[in-house]
Order: C-alpha cells, then structure tokens, then sequence
C-alpha cells in the first residue's frame, strides 16, 4: 500500500497506471510472460504465432485511470505497448468474489497483517481428494525450508504463507513426451515450450481463481510428483515437483527467477529459448551480465581485489 511504483527496472514488460485526470504515475510493476518466453523460442523466430493469457494485478483505483503495458527494447529502454482508460464506475467491471467450497486454505506460516507482508500462495495441483493430508505434508515441508533458508530465514516475520488445495481428478501431471496426461485443476505441464523437464501452465485463469482464495503477492504451484521439473517467471508464477531428490533445491532455485527477477547462470544444460539476450544491450536481471570488463559488473562492489 505503500511502496506503489516499482524502482527495480527488472522484466522485459512493465504495467504502469496513471491518474487519468492529472497523468501523474500512480503504480508500476515490471513482470515477464509465458508470451515473452515463447517468442524467443525456435518456433517463434520461424514465424508460428501463439497468444497466451496474462493477468495484470493492480490496485483497484479510486477515479479513472489510463492503464498501460510497456515492452522492453533491445538496448533496455521501454515503449508503450498498449494503452486504455479505465473507469472504476464502470458497470461493466465484474465484481463478483471467486468462490469455491472445493477448495481448502491453509496457514503454514503467517506472521501478520497481508498489507504489510509479502504474501506467498502455496497452489497444489495434480493432488487428488484422497491425497489431500499428502498435499498438508508437503506443504509444511517446502514452508519450513523456505523459513530456513536464507535470506528468507532471517526475515520469516515478513512473510506470510498459504497452502491452497483444490483436489484434481487425477494424480500427477502431463508428460507429454511419454504420451502421460492428467486431468488437474491447474493444467501444469512437463515439456513447456519444447523443454522436457520445464513445468508451466498457460490456464491463467484457474492460476488466479484459486489463488484468489488468499492474499498474494507470489505464487507456488507444487506439482505432485517426482520426475524432475519446474519453471518461474518473473511477477508471474513457479512451478516445482514435490517428490524428486532434488526439489528443495528446485524450489528454492525457482523462486529466485518469479520473486526476484534472477535469471539462469547455468550454461550445461538445455533451456527453451535462443538469442534471449542479443549483443545491444546489458541485461536488466541483477544476476547476469554481458559485459567483460570487470571493472563495470553490476556487482563490482563485492568482487575480491586482485580478482
């Protein structure tokens, strides 16, 4: 409530939402999108076009608004995208409360007002009604290793955390390339964008009605099972499995790509996109850079001398 314009200047797009009336800023927030992972993709340098679904979450203003979207550009810079008037009188603004009686809401940690804490939604999927106590197990697993990991260990009184179980008609998710597919709430997926172990879901609207249920800021998606997988997405979601010998360090690893904007240092393993950072420009994520001269890396105040 507070802190409403985002000084980060991380993601390859940016909401921003101005006082229609007098055009001062009065909210940003910079996110990336399953489109804008896609459009990096083989498939998409080739020309076959996809749309994907995205939910801008906002404050609900007081007075009408000009909401706008800005897309990222090769040397970093930021143009207007899309642009529309808002008027929160509107009748035509649906405001019905998401409701399910189908869905159970846990308390794994919570440590105070949602108004002033970062709030973590915890969304199963793929966990049956008979898995339900499996889904609570695995719940408080993830939440104590998130409260003991730093740096989340020495800040666990800001942060609140929600387990939300919804029961799915099967157990587990699709594996497309072993010709697996289940019938789940969420819709996750092994092999998202041609990747075999990247775990995303392009049904945006189940992500959001059931995160509804709770306050968020991030979301969890604990996939129930044990093959290796997840993914993130900055201001978006992350997936992990709950089963697989290393999902505490997938869980971990994912949050660091949707919570804070950190990209992939790896370089061994085999990613969904090409050519994601091109030669014009630095990369805006805090964790990563192009540049060779040591003397101008983004993290230059922390290297050893001599180094």
């Amino acid at each position: 409530m507070n802190n409403l314009i985002d000084n980060f200047n991380n993601g390859a797009y940016f909401y921003k939402v101005y006082d229609a009336a007098s055009g001062r800023l009065i909210f940003s927030k910079g996110f990336n999108s399953f489109f804008g992972e896609y459009r990096t993709t083989g498939n998409a340098i080739k020309g076959f076009k996809r749309t994907y679904q995205k939910s801008a979450i906002i404050p609900y203003p007081k007075s009408k608004i000009r909401f706008v979207i800005e897309k990222r550009h090769k040397r970093n810079g930021l143009t207007e995208l899309f642009s529309s008037d808002i008027d929160p009188s509107d009748i035509y603004i649906i405001r019905e409360t998401v409701k399910d009686n189908s869905v159970n809401v846990y308390k794994s940690h919570f440590s105070g007002n949602p108004h002033a804490k970062v709030d973590i939604a915890i969304l199963g999927n793929g966990y049956t009604l008979n898995e339900q106590k499996k889904f609570e197990k695995d719940l408080m697993h993830f939440t104590v290793l998130f409260l003991r990991t730093e740096p989340y260990a020495s800040l666990k009184d800001k942060f609140n955390i929600y387990g939300v179980f919804m029961p799915s008609e099967d157990s587990g998710i699709d594996e497309p390339g072993a010709g697996i597919y289940k019938y789940t709430v969420l819709s996750t997926t092994f092999y998202s964008l041609g990747s075999e172990r990247y775990i995303l879901t392009d049904d945006n609207n189940a992500v959001h009605d059931i995160a509804a249920q709770v306050p968020y800021d991030a979301i969890y998606i604990m996939c129930n099972s044990a093959r290796y997988g997840g993914g993130g997405i900055y201001n978006f979601y992350c997936t992990f499995v709950s089963d697989n010998q290393f999902s505490d360090y997938i869980f971990l690893h994912e949050f660091g790509h949707s919570f804070s904007g950190l990209d992939d240092e790896y370089y061994t393993s085999d990613v969904a996109y090409d050519d994601f950072y091109p030669e014009a420009g630095e990369p805006v994520e805090p964790n990563i850079t192009r540049l060779l001269d040591k003397n101008n890396f983004k993290w230059k105040v922390v290297i050893s001398t001599g180094i």
